[in-house]
């Protein structure tokens, strides 16, 4: 979409670039989200599961951003980043009961 824009829109060169190095953020830190998020389930550990929670808080505030402070927003970037902050809440109730869950689990 950030072709569409900076072909189409009158995008100024230093916000297209703002807003692309913070995509480029925002995918490592989903990256990162995501591989602790699948460790801590996996082996059911709660630091791992946490690393992942606490990872999900700038995640949520770069989709908030996505969602209403850059420079253009289309109505599909819109969409699309309202079901992912409603997916994040979910993510992290979810994740508070597992957390919650995995401490009080005895491992043998």
């Amino acid at each position: 979409m950030f072709i569409y824009k900076g072909i189409l829109l009158p995008y100024p060169s230093d916000n297209l670039v703002l807003d692309v190095v913070l995509l480029v953020l925002f995918l490592c830190l989903e990256t990162l989200r995501i591989f602790y998020g699948w460790k801590g389930n996996l082996c059911e550990r709660s630091l791992a599961s946490g690393a992942s929670l606490f990872i999900l808080l700038p995640c949520a505030a770069l989709a908030v951003y996505y969602l209403l402070l850059q420079t253009f927003v289309l109505r599909l970037e819109f969409l699309l980043s309202a079901v992912l902050l409603c997916f994040y809440g979910l993510e992290f109730l979810l994740g508070l009961l597992a957390v919650s869950a995995f401490s009080r689990s005895k491992v043998y």
